[in-house]
């Protein structure tokens, strides 16, 4: 880290990178594997820049084991399109689609899926300021729905499903955005995941879609050509330029995984990390993580003095200590370390040792 003078990053996204892979981008930025070129002045139509997409498509394929019958998608517009794009796309048959609501992220896709179709908020923790994942059952869920949607890691409040909902025959739709790589998912039992790149994958600029055969081309017919996902399965994520230094820097961090130990190695570390700030918080006396254990995020960790003007010292003096954007979301207030796969061991440590030494000057 010295070496780069770098801080030690716990942003909500665009957040830390690998170092490897940062310094691997950096040696090849004036000439890309021989080319002659960066990879941001490449012909997304030339041969080289296809090998980057098809390798960046196949390591992800065997990162998640994703099945043959599953296209995979790399899209523009962040998840804010994706709201759109996949009541658009899914509301098929009953024009019915059932909703989690567990954060801010979940919510705004549910009020977005509302002028598509009939969209139902089945069960929602707003009322105790999302600080719980309800449990929610197939029984609850309408049996004609076209999809059920969740967000599987709340990245404003800090909460995290403990379990997978139950929803039979119903596709379930997920947004992965700040848990996806961070953990071994059954691809099968989804019909459409979804993620921004910008949190645990790459910079922002690209939105990976990996969603079921059967759920492709059913968009209605005066869909707009870029929101209809059989326009980007027919064309490879091809069907104009894509964002194609993401896709890029996304395909390095594909490797970087692969070579060390996958997604079950990145997993325990970023387990022992939350573990070791959990349990600090817990057994401060002076901080508290106001979400439910079972339910917490390792990606997320939100946290509060309780004293309003405490919290935003504490994130004024840590960033003068390097240890930056602490500050919770403007939603919420008080502070949040995001643990994301490239945050090391060595800035959680440091993180807790800030904390020791602010607490014992405020107690």
């Amino acid at each position: 880290m010295s070496n780069y003078n770098r801080v030690f990053n716990f942003s909500a996204g665009p957040s830390m990178l690998p170092l490897e892979v940062i310094e691997k981008v950096a040696k090849d930025l004036p000439n890309y594997n021989g080319t002659g070129q960066s990879v941001m002045e490449m012909s997304h139509r030339s041969k080289e820049y296809q090998q980057i997409i098809d390798d960046a498509e196949a390591n992800l394929r065997t990162l998640m084991n994703i099945p043959d019958n599953y296209k995979v998608l790399f899209l523009q517009g962040g998840g804010t399109l994706q709201f759109s794009m996949v009541p658009i796309n899914l509301l098929r048959n009953s024009k019915k689609a059932d909703y989690i609501v567990t954060g801010q992220w979940a919510k705004k896709a549910a009020e977005e899926a509302t002028k598509f179709g009939d969209i139902k908020v089945v069960a929602s923790s707003e009322e105790a300021t999302y600080t719980y994942i309800p449990k929610v059952g197939k029984e609850d869920f309408r049996p004609d729905a076209d999809y059920v949607y969740i967000c599987t890691n709340n990245t404003v409040f800090g909460s995290h499903y403990p379990y997978l909902p139950e929803t039979g025959d119903i596709p379930l739709v997920a947004d992965m955005s700040s848990s996806i790589l961070s953990e071994e998912v059954d691809v099968e039992k989804y019909g459409l995941i979804w993620a921004g790149a910008q949190k645990n994958v790459a910079p922002a600029g690209v939105t990976i879609a990996i969603i079921r055969e059967d759920l492709i081309g059913h968009a209605p017919k005066e869909t707009p050509i870029y929101l209809d996902y059989k326009t980007h399965a027919d064309n490879g994520s091809m069907y104009n330029t894509p964002p194609c230094f993401s896709i890029y820097v996304a395909g390095e961090v594909f490797k970087y995984l692969l070579a060390n130990g996958g997604i079950k190695a990145i997993h325990e570390y970023d387990v022992k990390k939350a573990t070791l700030l959990y349990d600090y918080i817990d057994g401060s006396g002076f901080y508290k993580a106001p979400v439910n254990k079972e339910d917490r995020s390792i990606m997320n960790a939100v946290f509060v003095t309780g004293d309003e003007a405490l919290d935003k010292e504490f994130i004024a003096k840590a960033r003068e200590e390097g240890l930056i954007n602490l500050a919770g979301h403007r939603a919420l207030g008080g502070m949040r370390a995001s643990l994301y796969n490239a945050v090391p061991l060595e800035g959680v440590e440091a993180l807790i040792d800030f904390m020791e030494r602010f607490k014992n000057q405020h107690k």
